[in-house]
């Protein structure tokens, strides 16, 4: 796994995609990348996940620590366009209470 693209909405927010599956060796790409963003000063993250096919229990670890790791910087992680089953693995794990998917990465901080 390497780097996910990464694109920038405003100067405030950064957007990193996953692609394929967030398991064991996407996870820790994740977390890497997730470290390394926040590490150059951006703490508001959006993970869209319209290309992630799979998620297991090391793809929402690395989603947990990315959200820890920002929010200590003083930001938030948020997801955007989830897949179905992405969104069932939130749901079963009450995980979408702490992580709600919002529709698109460019609506997921209008709050």
């Amino acid at each position: 796994m390497g780097d996910f693209p990464t694109r920038k909405i405003g100067s405030h927010v950064t957007v990193i995609q996953p692609k394929g599956q967030l398991n064991m060796a996407g996870a820790s790409a994740l977390r890497k990348q997730l470290q390394g963003i926040i590490d150059g000063g951006s703490n508001r993250i959006v993970v869209e996940l319209s290309t992630t096919e799979f998620i297991d229990s090391s793809g929402l670890g690395a989603l947990i620590s990315g959200l820890k790791m920002a929010r200590l910087a003083g930001g938030d992680l948020r997801i955007a366009a989830a897949p179905k089953q992405v969104c069932t693995v939130l749901e079963l794990t009450n995980l979408n209470r702490v992580l709600p998917a919002y529709d698109s990465a460019d609506v997921a901080f209008d709050d």
